[in-house]
């Protein structure tokens, strides 16, 4: 019965690090999108132009996102926590 809950919780937490993750990386991407549309039609190269919109991007990401972070990391502790008994 370990095994199973074992790979279930394992199964549960990489879910949950791809849900999490995928915000500031939604958020880095549209960026990226949008800075290199915009140095294609100006023809202006420069990589400080097109790391400072994704770095905005993905702190504005993890700051919108940061309480359902919370509450998704919150709820995944409490149910390891409550599964503590079937590891015997």
């Amino acid at each position: 019965m370990s095994e199973v809950y074992f790979l279930e919780v394992v199964k549960e937490g990489l879910y949950l690090v791809l849900l999490l993750s995928l915000p500031p990386l939604g958020a880095a991407l549209i960026a990226g999108l949008a800075t290199a549309l915009l140095q294609a039609g100006t023809r202006v190269w420069d990589p400080a132009i097109a790391l400072l919109p994704r770095v905005a991007a993905v702190l504005l990401a993890l700051v919108l996102a940061g309480p359902w972070t919370a509450d998704q990391l919150v709820s995944f502790s409490q149910l390891l926590w409550r599964g503590i008994p079937q590891l015997r």
